[in-house]
């Protein structure tokens, strides 16, 4: 029997926010020599507005009763605990779509993507474009956790949401979309769940079985022809993160649990860097793709669900162990697939590479927004979404 899924009250406690003040009030900060221009990572003066701002000014107790104000559900599949938001869609034939976040993200992330795609109307939309949308927090993220296990791949997660989906809310055919880990876990279901999926709509382009090594220049359309340089110049900032968190992601946790100004400044150099945050003289302000209040709601989930360290731990398993198909049929990628591309993220591959290996069915350039692209322009991905499945309704 299938476990049932339980209401879940995101806690607040006054106690833990008292702690985090008092973190704050004795952060003891580095000389800053010679960074005014972000030369060498986060810039001193811009950090100790944002820790006044997360100290003084931010309500944590107001973020959590709107984030309550969702129906959240906690679950345990296979031992995992998972934390869930379900929002029924406000139509007659709605379809079941799951949305997955990435890292440095939160479920938050997908707010508002969610609440357009549950109630399309109330966006100007049709209600025949609705959905039953189901947000997970990644395993070790936010609060589903604790996790009990020393880490799970992207595989192993793309297991549980199908369980999720088909056997714990009865959905025998869904729609899937993610960015980042959310994108590579929705190829994985593209890949082993074929079956159960309507589609797969993806906003980084991770296709299992596509090595970069044989992507050659004709594979580039004119659009593209620009993308090599582009994700030379992108994946340059991507670099730190992925070498220290693939393999030895409990050093750094020992700093970031310990410390909420050194992880704040992690994550949200992470935030600055990847969004489409660049003004005409490519100087990057992270104010331009987010607000104060989305930052330090989102360091405040890491923080009090005190889960830096294991969400770090899925980069562990993606650096030391090889992804292995688990069939040889072709497409790799057997679900009809779509792929948005946004300017301002971090990989770009040709959409001729890609069809080698995934059944693509849409290719969406999008006019602006960055890696954190249901964060930065909810409306373009979840209009997105809703063509892209309108085909399969």
């Amino acid at each position: 029997m299938a476990p049932l899924p339980q209401p879940f009250t995101i806690p607040y406690s006054a106690e833990a926010v008292a702690d985090l003040h008092q973190r704050l009030d004795n952060t003891r900060f580095p000389l800053g020599v010679a960074n005014e221009q972000w030369k060498y990572g986060m810039e001193q003066e811009w950090f100790r507005s944002f820790l006044q701002y997360w100290r003084h000014e931010f309500s944590w107790e107001n973020q959590v009763a709107k984030m309550n104000a969702l129906p959240n559900y906690r679950v345990e599949i296979d031992g995992i605990p998972l934390h869930f938001v379900h929002i029924k869609g406000r139509g007659p034939a709605p379809l079941p779509i799951i949305t997955t976040h990435g890292w440095p993200w939160s479920y938050w992330d997908y707010r508002d993507v969610a609440q357009q795609l549950a109630d399309p109307e109330l966006f100007g939309g049709s209600p025949l474009d609705s959905f039953d949308v189901v947000v997970p927090s990644l395993p070790g993220f936010g609060y589903s956790s604790p996790l009990p296990v020393g880490h799970l791949s992207t595989r192993d997660v793309a297991h549980l949401w199908n369980k999720l989906m088909t056997e714990v809310l009865g959905y025998p055919t869904y729609c899937a979309h993610g960015g980042d880990w959310g994108a590579i876990v929705t190829a994985e279901l593209a890949h082993a769940h074929a079956s159960s999926l309507h589609g797969a709509h993806i906003t980084l382009p991770m296709f299992f079985g596509l090595n970069r090594a044989d992507i050659t220049p004709g594979d580039y359309d004119d659009e593209e022809k620009h993308y090599p340089e582009l994700m030379k110049t992108r994946m340059a900032t991507a670099t730190s993160h992925y070498t220290v968190q693939g393999i030895e992601p409990e050093t750094l946790a020992y700093a970031m649990h310990d410390s909420p100004a050194g992880m704040a400044a992690w994550l949200i150099e992470r935030r600055r860097l990847w969004s489409d945050s660049a003004d005409a003289t490519g100087h990057r302000d992270v104010e331009r793709a987010f607000t104060m209040e989305e930052l330090a709601t989102l360091v405040s989930i890491y923080w009090f669900t005190e889960t830096f360290g294991s969400s770090c731990r899925m980069y562990y398993g993606r650096t030391n162990e090889p992804w292995q198909p688990e069939h040889n049929r072709t497409p790799i990628m057997e679900a009809p697939t779509a792929m948005a591309v946004f300017p301002g993220d971090l990989i770009f591959l040709p959409r001729r590479a890609a069809e080698r290996v995934a059944n693509i069915q849409r290719w969406t350039r999008m006019p602006a927004g960055g890696h954190f692209a249901a964060a930065e322009e909810p409306e373009l991905v979840a209009n997105d979404v809703a063509e892209f499945f309108r085909t399969y309704r």
